[in-house]
């Protein structure tokens, strides 16, 4: 690693030990042709990945002593493609809960839905607006278990229904480890499709309703284990690429996700302090 003035995005000795042994199989398994190992560190590459997840820069805008944007994308693509980045993801989810004295998959998930604004340069193909919420841009779907761990995300235009994402989430949960999941939580916004579609997968789904005493002019009420997706999305936030969706392709929105959530994970198994809005 070069010498330079850390930013507080940055892995620590502990952080990067936690990730590099998948990063160092994943470079050993892509040598090119010539034999060439590139220019750049890895951890460095990592670190310009978190570096722009935090600050919400563009790719030209990452500063000069970090790798420069193409190399970054380059490798931002290809473990976005291959999954290595979920891989790195899962990996650490399932450390986090063991070291919590869980199993290392969840057996209950929560599931909800947030829209977001698109960016401009966003394809008008991939977008749509949320007649509910009063949003143009992409929803971006969640389940997360007990703790606010990512189990599976979906990014879908904003004016898809929330059935179609609990259908993919759900999919996608149980696709992980099959038999694992056999509870999901989902908010009202959802019907009964998101039901029978869980019952065919071995997943009892239950629909959470408001509180029917809570005033209609109450706004925001938690409810009972249904919050923690709430929390997960409001640490979401702190990633400012993620407050709003730059990206072209679904699949990158997603990976940013993990990205994320792989930053907040590296922290509180570490136990680093993560940085906060108010200093970065």
């Amino acid at each position: 690693m070069s010498e330079r003035k850390p930013y507080p995005s940055d892995l620590s000795d502990e952080q990067w030990a936690l990730i590099e042994p998948v990063i160092t199989a994943w470079k050993a398994a892509h040598r090119s042709v010539s034999g060439h190992q590139g220019n750049y560190a890895m951890r460095e590459i990592v670190n310009a990945l978190l570096y722009q997840g935090r600050s919400g820069c563009q790719w030209d805008y990452l500063p000069h002593d970090l790798p420069p944007g193409s190399a970054t994308y380059y490798y931002f693509a290809k473990w976005r493609d291959d999954d290595t980045a979920q891989k790195i993801h899962d990996l650490l989810r399932r450390h986090v809960r063991e070291s919590k004295g869980r199993l290392a998959d969840p057996s209950l998930v929560v599931l909800d839905t947030q829209s977001i604004h698109a960016a401009a340069g966003v394809p008008a193909t991939t977008t749509g607006r949320d007649a509910a919420k009063k949003v143009p841009g992409r929803k971006r779907g969640l389940a997360v278990d007990v703790f606010g761990l990512l189990i599976a995300v979906i990014v879908l235009a904003a004016s898809t229904h929330d059935n179609t994402a609990g259908i993919n989430l759900l999919d996608r949960a149980a696709a992980q480890r099959p038999d694992a999941v056999t509870e999901a939580l989902v908010d009202q916004g959802s019907k009964n499709a998101v039901v029978d579609h869980g019952a065919r997968l071995g997943i009892d789904v239950e629909i959470v309703k408001r509180n029917p005493a809570t005033p209609a002019n109450r706004g925001f009420v938690p409810q009972p284990k249904r919050w923690i997706a709430e929390q997960t999305y409001g640490t979401l936030m702190l990633h400012r690429r993620l407050v709003r969706d730059y990206e072209h392709l679904p699949a990158s929105s997603e990976s940013r996700v993990h990205g994320a959530m792989t930053a907040v994970m590296s922290r509180r198994l570490t136990r680093d302090g993560a940085p906060s809005w108010r200093s970065t």
